[in-house]
């Protein structure tokens, strides 16, 4: 794969292949991260939204999402992206190195496990397998069978099978904290999992709000109703989540809008050009940094 990914790295760097003559001619391209001019061949273009970046930051930008563990479709850098453009895996593949690649490969492959109704992990910690689930009704337990370690658990909460009791009968009513003190309700924990992907999320304290880092899925922390589409967060009016969202309604209006913004200016933070390289780059227009 490493002549032929390295191949088609080339070819999405530019449309042709520019003599050093050309290059000397053609105009500069202003990068979207770090707002320095750059010639064509130092720069990439995306395939799927024909965004440009130079490679350098496009490469930074990618190791760090792999570092942050971000099994998802790795987006355009571009936070106003027309075409809500994603990184192909050949993209990532010449631009990363082959131990970042395979960890991003493998953090995909658990993702989409977690998002796959159908299929579930083995919950012994030296197993490991990705078992079967048979289709049931939404939120239905059904009867998993590791084809591994032949452990029968339950397909909801993992525990060992239960066929007579629910989930909830099944589980312990105190969990245990780190000082020895006790919950009496799941809804004290400061651990619970995402209600889509399962992903273990702990709240410390602050807004009731909370966004899954790995399926990006909008829930609220006490109920796990989902919020995806609850942009005035009105679930919080009225039930038994009412007033628990933990800020006011208009300081979360006015951090989105400060999310908003600092979205817009990203660019000139996200991979910011160190002052040296840019007094070594532009040497007219810095004389001298202090």
């Amino acid at each position: 794969m490493g002549s032929a990914g390295r191949l088609h790295c080339l070819t999405m760097t530019a449309a042709e292949n520019p003599t050093p003559g050309d290059l000397a001619l053609a105009p500069l391209v202003t990068c979207k991260l770090c707002l320095c001019e750059q010639s064509l061949d130092k720069m990439t273009t995306l395939q799927e939204c024909r965004c440009i970046f130079c490679t350098a930051c496009l490469r930074q930008y990618m190791q760090l999402a792999i570092r942050e563990g971000c099994g998802s479709p790795i987006t355009c850098p571009d936070m106003v992206c027309l075409n809500h453009g994603t990184l192909q895996e050949a993209e990532i593949a010449c631009l990363v190195s082959v131990d970042q690649f395979q960890l991003y490969q493998r953090l995909k492959s658990e993702r989409e496990v977690h998002l796959d109704p159908y299929r579930t992990w083995c919950p012994v910690a030296d197993c490991q397998t990705v078992c079967p689930v048979a289709s049931s009704e939404p939120g239905q337990p059904v009867l998993v069978e590791c084809p591994s370690c032949h452990l029968k658990f339950c397909s909801c909460c993992k525990d060992a099978w239960h066929a007579e009791v629910s989930c909830r009968d099944s589980q312990p009513s105190v969990l245990p904290t780190e000082h020895g003190a006790l919950f009496v309700t799941e809804a004290e924990a400061p651990i619970k999992q995402c209600p889509v992907c399962r992903v273990y999320i702990e709240r410390n304290e602050g807004c009731a709000q909370m966004m899954c880092k790995n399926c990006k899925h909008t829930f609220c922390w006490y109920c796990l109703q989902n919020l995806d589409n609850d942009i005035f967060l009105r679930h919080y009016d009225k039930g038994p989540c009412r007033n628990k969202l933990g800020h006011s309604r208009a300081s979360v209006m006015w951090n989105r809008t400060q999310v908003c913004e600092f979205q817009e200016n990203v660019l000139l933070f996200q991979l910011p050009a160190s002052m040296e390289g840019i007094s070594r780059m532009f040497p007219h227009k810095h004389p001298q940094l202090i």
